[in-house]
């Protein structure tokens, strides 16, 4: 049997987790400014994903297909964010990914609501487009200690 790398007493967890959310938090700053998310930042978070690797972990690049599946159809999304969540799967594994993916989703939709609802009260249109990975950095980041922290197993 393995030993268990997850858990918040562990300090390459620690470490791990600082890191992964160091560069959420860049590629979240750039994707504001800039409206891209540089290469070097997702391969920087594969690479933090090898820290306490497990071979299953490789499935959680999976969990940026729906949004490779959904730039295809409808467009609208920069492959950035698709690499990113590829990258942020890596890390998480399949069903941490997942769940990162739909809470950051989520995110943006109640921002974007909440936006639409002020603007219209002050008879103003509402940006069509926001940029995506700070939403998907904090699905991410919430992911990593649900999952990773073993609040669920």
């Amino acid at each position: 049997m393995g030993a268990d790398f997850s858990g918040l007493g562990n300090p390459l967890f620690l470490l791990k987790g600082g890191i992964f959310i160091v560069l959420l938090l860049t590629a979240s700053l750039i994707d504001v400014r800039k409206r891209i998310i540089p290469d070097a930042i997702c391969l920087a978070i594969a690479l933090a994903g090898f820290i306490c690797f497990t071979p299953v972990k490789l499935l959680g690049c999976l969990s940026a297909l729906p949004l490779l599946i959904a730039a295809l159809v409808w467009g609208g999304m920069g492959g950035g964010d698709i690499k990113l969540m590829a990258a942020a799967g890596f890390v998480l594994g399949f069903r941490g990914g997942m769940a990162a993916m739909v809470m950051g989703l989520a995110a943006m939709l109640l921002f974007y609501a909440g936006c639409f609802m002020v603007q219209r009260l002050r008879k103003r249109d509402c940006p069509r487009a926001f940029p995506l990975a700070p939403f998907l950095s904090a699905g991410c980041i919430a992911a990593y200690f649900i999952f990773q922290g073993g609040i669920i197993l």
